[in-house]
């Protein structure tokens, strides 16, 4: 990751993304496509910010066509000054009243006879319609773009590792500003003034806390409640802050005000020794069925899972996303794992009846001998007050 003294945004090198651009050109080559239209919208749709440096706001189109310029569209209107400050080497437009329309118009000049088009990204029914009324069919790459994100150059390692430490920053917050009384709404603004001023923003910040003598949650939530903590409670959390397309992924559970009780003492040593067990396996060569077999301590203290044992990450929530032998989530993928790839180890240990849970994990990447985890916040139950 560069950037210029003078650049007041993060760049990645020229080199960079001319290796993106090429992998792309070659994965259109494979397809059969002639023509590329990277799609997002509602800041959701990573190719475009991956081949351009522009994070998608409202909506965003990139055109990539072989010896062409990129040609990216951008909304709002008002976003087209930012856009053209940061996207790299590309014609920068509005997109008219009409984004698809205004693809449509510069696709229909560029094709010629027999020429298909590829698509990535949440285009949605009508759009898809649409346009394919003014190209033809289109071919959608999502699965082999998806296949190029699994492994991470040093550029992106280097930028995970920010957003990896600003995630560290949110957790360690909480972890020395946490008191009773405060509700999970209150944790998140503690949590996310923790990296603002670094350029970090947030991907996620998931709480929940419940008694320890009479748990109800197992697994943190989505959207933050107004309970307040109490003495006696669990606190865990999942906490991902994001710098410029990439994000970090810490897991922890505190006790508040009190020591564990031995059932979550319990809990917090499977999850570890589950940590340990995945961690330990996490080389290049290695399948990712054997990642799941390294969890069978879990089931074997009697616990189960919630939440993803593992999932592939940095640019998406990737492959191998695997669940544990009591609890399997999609099918298991038939890969092994390659150094580059950047992994999230996360059990979530529960108990059976889901009433009481724990959580720990951090976001790691795969080495020439095994692996790296790439944060540094302390692991353990630990306890606040």
């Amino acid at each position: 990751m560069v950037a210029g003294n003078t650049d007041p945004f993060p760049r990645f090198s020229v080199g960079e993304l001319q290796r993106r651009r090429l992998a792309m050109v070659e994965l259109m080559e494979r397809a059969g496509v002639g023509h590329l239209v990277a799609y997002g919208s509602e800041r959701t749709g990573s190719a475009v910010q991956w081949l351009s440096e522009w994070p998608v706001t409202r909506e965003a189109a990139l055109v990539l066509t072989p010896g062409e310029p990129l040609h990216l569209l951008v909304q709002h209107y008002n976003h087209l000054p930012n856009a053209r400050r940061i996207a790299a080497d590309c014609v920068v437009e509005w997109g008219g009243p009409s984004t698809i329309t205004r693809l449509g118009e510069i696709l229909g000049a560029r094709l010629t006879e027999g020429q298909r088009v590829g698509v990535l990204g949440p285009l949605g029914y009508r759009d898809h319609r649409d346009l394919a009324g003014s190209v033809g069919d289109l071919v959608s790459l999502d699965r082999e773009y998806q296949r190029l994100r699994l492994v991470k150059s040093s550029e992106e390692i280097e930028r995970l590792e920010v957003a990896a430490r600003l995630s560290d920053l949110a957790v360690e917050a909480v972890a020395t500003q946490a008191r009773v009384g405060m509700d999970e709404r209150r944790l998140a603004a503690i949590m996310e003034s923790a990296y603002l001023a670094e350029g970090g923003t947030n991907h996620i910040h998931y709480f929940a806390a419940t008694p320890m003598a009479d748990p109800d949650v197992c697994v943190p939530s989505q959207f933050q409640s107004t309970r307040p903590l109490q003495a006696g409670d669990i606190l865990f959390c999942e906490i991902s802050a994001a710098f410029w397309g990439y994000a970090g992924q810490v897991l922890r559970s505190f006790t508040i005000e009190a020591d564990p009780t031995p059932l979550f003492a319990d809990l917090h040593a499977a999850a570890d020794s589950a940590f340990d067990a995945i961690a330990a396996v996490t080389r290049p060569g290695t399948h990712v069925r054997d990642l799941v077999e390294a969890s069978a301590v879990i089931e074997e203290m009697g616990f189960t899972i919630y939440d993803d044992l593992v999932h592939g990450y940095g640019g998406g929530y990737l492959p191998p996303v695997l669940g544990s032998k009591s609890r399997p989530n999609l099918p298991t993928p038939d890969m092994v794992l390659e150094e580059g790839m950047a992994l999230v180890i996360q059990p979530n240990v529960i108990t059976t009846d889901e009433k009481a849970g724990v959580q720990t994990g951090c976001l790691v990447v795969v080495t020439g001998d095994g692996h790296r985890a790439l944060h540094d916040v302390p692991r353990g139950l630990r306890r606040i007050g």
